[in-house]
C-alpha cells in the first residue's frame, strides 16, 4: 500500500446516499432455487421458481452494468510503517453489487441493497460458479486439484477461519474442508498449530476472502494457512518459506508495502522458491509499483471489473479503477531486475503486473467472515486481495510446476493465445509510458496479459 486514508468509504459506478427504505435489507431473496449452488448468478437464469422469467444476455448485462457500491478498506489495509505490509481487501458496506443487479433481472424485480453492518442470510457477490464460468475453469474445477495444496499467507490469527470456510462451503455445495479430514490445516509461520499468533479482526477478513476464492476456484485443493506473527516484511516472508517447507507448491500473499531497497533481499531470503507457483497482489491504490508484486520471482496479479455479457464468453473484464487513489496497482520496479522472461521494451526493471482477475468491489466475490467488528456473516469483498488466490487457485488446478521453474514465467509462453482473456480497455491512473497504466491488445500493467481463459497458461508445458 502507497498511500491513503484507512478505512474511508469509497464509491464505485454510480452509487450514491441510500435512503432507508431502499437500505431495508441486505439479504438477497433466493426463495424455491433449491440448492445454494443454484444462488450463483451464473446458473440462476436457470431456476424455475415463480418469480424466474426469461430474460436476454443482453438484458442482464445492461443491469448488471448498474451496479454501484460503497465499500471501505478492511481494517488490515492501513497504511503501513517501512518494512511491514497491508492487505489488498476491501469491504463492501452499500449499495448494489453487480450479483445483486443479475439476481434481480432474472427475477423481475427491483435489486436489493446491501445493508452497512448488516448481517445476511445469503450471499451478495460472485460465487464458485460465477467464477469457474468466468474463467473457463469449470470442467476442471470439478475434476482437478484433488491432493494440491494451495497456501495462504496472512498476518495474525483468525480464531473462526475453519468454521467459516466450512459455512461458505456447505452454502456452495462443495466438499469439506477440514482438519479432521486432512484438507485444511492453519499453522504459525514456525509451523506450530497450537501456538498462533495473535487474533486480528482485519486481517480475519481477509484470510476469510482468501480461503474462500481458493475454495471457489479450486474445490478439490487442500488449504495451508500460515499466519505470520506480524505484518513485517520479515515475519510474513518467514510464513513464506514455511509453506514451501511444508510442502505447498502455490503459495497466494495478498498483501503489499512500498517499495524499498531491501526488496531485493527479501527476494532470495522470502520468495526465490524454484518449482512453486507464488503470486501476489499487485495493489489496490491504483497506478503504482508495489512489493512483494514487483519480485522476479511471483506473479503478479493484477486486477479486473468482472461483468457478465451477451458475447460468446459470456462475461467481460477492463482494468479495475474507482479513482486516482483506488484500483489495480502497475507499474515499472524502481528495484527488482526485469526477469528474462518479461520483454516490453518501456520498463528496464520488473513490470508489474503478469496476468489478473476480478478485484473490483463493485463485481466482488461473497465471502463468509463471523470474526470481529466486520465480522458480519455474508459480505462481498473486492481487492487484488481476491485475485492473487484465485490464480494461485489456478495453478493449482493446472498441476505442479516443474521442479526448477518460477511459474511467473507460464502466461508468458501462452502470451496472445486463446488461454488468456486479453483485457483492452481501461486505465488506473496518470503515467508517461501509456502500457504502463492503460490496457491494450497484448501486454498492459494493469492486467499483464490478461486473464485465465483455462489452465492453458498456468503448465509447464
Amino acid at each position: 500500500m502507497r498511500t491513503s486514508t484507512p478505512n474511508s468509504p469509497h464509491i464505485s459506478g454510480r452509487w450514491r446516499k441510500i435512503g432507508s427504505a431502499a437500505a431495508a435489507t441486505a439479504a438477497l431473496v433466493l426463495a424455491g432455487l433449491g440448492t445454494a449452488v443454484q444462488a450463483d448468478a451464473a446458473t440462476a437464469a436457470t431456476a424455475t421458481d415463480a418469480g424466474a422469467h426469461k430474460v436476454s444476455a443482453k438484458a442482464v448485462a445492461a443491469q448488471v452494468a448498474k451496479a454501484r457500491v460503497r465499500y471501505e478498506k478492511a481494517a488490515c489495509g492501513a497504511t503501513p510503517k517501512k518494512g511491514y505490509a497491508a492487505c489488498d481487501a476491501l469491504r463492501v458496506t452499500g449499495g448494489t453489487t453487480a450479483f445483486m443487479e443479475k439476481q434481480a433481472a432474472l427475477k423481475g424485480i427491483a435489486p436489493r441493497t446491501v445493508e452497512p453492518n448488516a448481517s445476511t442470510d445469503s450471499p451478495t457477490g460472485y460465487g464458485p460458479t460465477d467464477i469457474q464460468s468466468a474463467y473457463g475453469l469449470t470442467g476442471a474445477a470439478a475434476s482437478n486439484g484433488s491432493g494440491e495444496t494451495v497456501a495462504i499467507v496472512d498476518a495474525y490469527d483468525d480464531p473462526n477461519a475453519e468454521d467459516d470456510l466450512a459455512t461458505y462451503r456447505s452454502y456452495y455445495g462443495l466438499p469439506d474442508c477440514t482438519t479432521d479430514n486432512g484438507c485444511f490445516t492453519k499453522v504459525s509461520q514456525t509451523g506450530s498449530t497450537t501456538s498462533l499468533p495473535s487474533a486480528d479482526s482485519g486481517w480475519a477478513g481477509e484470510i476469510s476472502l482468501d480461503l474462500d476464492v481458493v475454495s471457489a476456484t479450486c474445490p478439490n485443493c487442500n488449504i495451508l494457512l500460515v499466519e505470520a506473527k506480524s505484518a513485517s516484511d520479515a515475519n510474513l516472508g518467514t510464513a513464506v518459506n514455511e509453506a514451501v517447507k511444508l510442502g505447498a507448491k502455490f503459495v497466494s500473499n495478498s498483501y503489499g508495502g512500498s517499495e524499498s531497497s531491501s526488496d531485493t533481499t527479501y527476494d532470495t531470503s522470502y520468495y526465490k522458491h524454484a518449482g512453486v507457483a507464488i503470486t501476489a497482489s499487485a495493489g489496490d491504490e491504483a497506478y503504482g509499483a508495489e512489493y512483494p508484486a514487483a519480485s522476479r520471482y511471483v506473479t503478479a496479479v493484477g486486477g479486473t471489473k468482472l461483468s457478465t455479457s451477451s458475447n460468446s464468453r459470456g462475461w467481460t473484464e477492463s482494468v479495475w479503477h474507482t479513482s486516482s487513489t483506488e484500483g489495480t496497482g502497475s507499474g515499472c520496479s524502481a528495484y527488482d531486475a526485469k526477469p528474462s522472461w518479461q520483454t516490453d521494451t518501456g520498463c528496464g526493471k520488473r513490470m508489474i503486473a503478469d496476468v489478473s482477475a476480478v478485484a473490483d468491489p463493485a463485481t466482488g466475490v461473497s465471502v463468509y467472515d463471523s470474526y470481529g467488528s466486520d465480522g458480519t456473516g455474508w459480505n462481498t469483498y473486492g481487492g487484488t486481495s481476491a485475485s492473487s488466490p484465485l490464480i494461485a487457485s489456478v495453478y493449482a488446478l493446472a498441476g505442479t510446476p516443474g521442479s526448477g521453474d518460477y511459474p511467473a514465467q507460464y502466461p508468458y509462453k501462452a502470451a496472445g493465445t486463446s488461454a488468456l482473456n486479453d483485457v483492452t480497455s481501461g486505465t488506473n491512473g496518470t503515467c508517461s509510458t501509456s502500457y504502463f497504466c492503460t490496457a491494450k491488445s497484448g501486454y498492459d500493467g494493469p492486467t499483464g496479459w490478461g486473464t485465465p481463459e483455462g489452465l492453458g497458461a498456468f503448465t509447464a508445458s
